[in-house]
């Protein structure tokens, strides 16, 4: 349970990550898409290059080369895409400044002066990148709490197990003056120290697991970079106390539950 929970915790934290930096870095570009004859397409590109460098809002703005633009296309339609033959919008990249632009304003004057271009701030397809990435957090958050509540369950069943064998031995010992408190404590103590040591072993195998996925792509592939960066690795020595907390109030509850039952 310990090795699982180390993986939703490195799940969880990765798509936290995540998260921030969609929201971050999408934040503060925008792309506008020049569509127009090949005779227009300099002079509005030229003309939609004046109207953001005029934009209260605007650090700067690029016009894309082509071959940055094959790069954009190249995972769809593969390397030899013969660009100058089909009629590719022109890209212009828009970096804002923190306090941002009035979008609807520049819509309007690209639409007065360069009709062919249009804005894209990344607001429709960024809002849910970042939501599907909060969720996934979410549901790591979650997958830690059922890991957790399974963890009780399955040292409450061994625990009443454990006391249910020992029926004989506890009546004896009662006899001769024990408590049930001072009997509880025997095997809370055992079951405790068990879950502790398993739980370090589960996390420390689950730590190794984790440093051997593959490291964060340099073209931002999803499925990479889901481990602990920084300080994040010190999360995964909370999980060893945790499990022995959670085992020291389930044996205890189940012990103390059982042996009111035992006559």
């Amino acid at each position: 349970m310990a090795f699982l929970a180390v993986f939703a915790l490195a799940l969880s934290l990765a798509t936290g990550r995540l998260a921030e930096r969609w929201a971050s870095e999408l934040a503060q570009t925008s792309t506008v898409r020049i569509s127009a004859p090949l005779e227009e397409i300099e002079a509005q590109t030229l003309a939609a290059q004046e109207v953001l460098r005029t934009t209260p809002g605007v650090a700067r703005s690029r016009i894309m080369s082509e071959e940055e633009q094959m790069l954009l296309l190249e995972p769809w339609f593969g390397p030899d895409l013969p660009l100058k033959d089909l009629p590719i919008p022109r890209l212009i990249e828009v970096v804002e400044e923190e306090s941002g632009y009035d979008a609807a304003g520049l819509r309007l004057r690209l639409a007065g002066e360069a009709p062919g271009a249009f804005l894209d701030d990344h607001t429709r397809w960024r809002r849910p990148l970042v939501d599907a990435a909060k969720r996934l957090r979410g549901l790591g958050w979650i997958a830690i709490a059922l890991i957790g509540l399974s963890t009780a369950a399955m040292i409450t069943l061994a625990a009443r197990a454990a006391l249910a064998a020992n029926a004989q031995v506890i009546r004896v010992t009662r006899l001769v003056g024990a408590r049930d408190v001072y009997i509880a404590r025997a095997f809370v103590r055992r079951f405790t120290i068990r879950a502790l040591l398993g739980a370090a072993v589960g996390t420390i195998a689950g730590c190794i697991a984790v440093a051997l996925l593959p490291s964060a792509a340099d073209e931002g592939a999803f499925l990479t970079g889901l481990g602990f960066q920084g300080w994040h690795w010190l999360w995964p020595l909370t999980i060893p106390p945790l499990a022995a907390l959670v085992a020291f109030w389930a044996t205890r509850s189940a012990a103390l539950r059982t042996l009111n039952e035992v006559t």
